[in-house]
């Protein structure tokens, strides 16, 4: 079983930046993937960016290219999403996901329990 802990959200001013984090724990060992999630209130949840805990290629929705950036810290289990030049359509609550069968969006089975963020104009 593995257990996912977001941290990191809050409120910040358009423009901002925050950094969510990530911490794995328990059977981590199965996971090949790990991604972003978020869902603002009457949408439906997007995936925001995803990267093989491996390293190699990743993924980023259109909609934050160029301002968020996923990485991770192998040893630590750990996986971050540095967000820079907030928007309020940002705003939602943050999910981390993971996955044991590669980083398709629809492959995410383990959920953390959200964190959220909200964008000011």
């Amino acid at each position: 079983q593995v257990l996912l802990v977001e941290s990191g959200g809050g409120s910040v001013q358009a423009g901002g930046s925050l950094r969510l984090s990530c911490a794995a724990s328990g059977s981590t060992y199965s996971i090949n993937c790990m991604g972003w999630f978020r869902q603002a209130p009457g949408k439906e949840r997007e995936g925001v960016a995803a990267a093989f805990t491996g390293g190699g290629s990743t993924y980023y929705a259109d909609s934050v290219k160029g301002r968020f950036t996923i990485s991770r810290d192998s040893a630590e289990n750990t996986v971050y999403l540095q967000m820079n030049s907030l928007k309020p359509e940002d705003t939602a609550m943050y999910y981390c996901a993971a996955s044991t069968m590669g980083c398709a969006l629809h492959r995410f089975a383990i959920w953390g329990q959200g964190t959220q963020v909200t964008v000011s104009s």
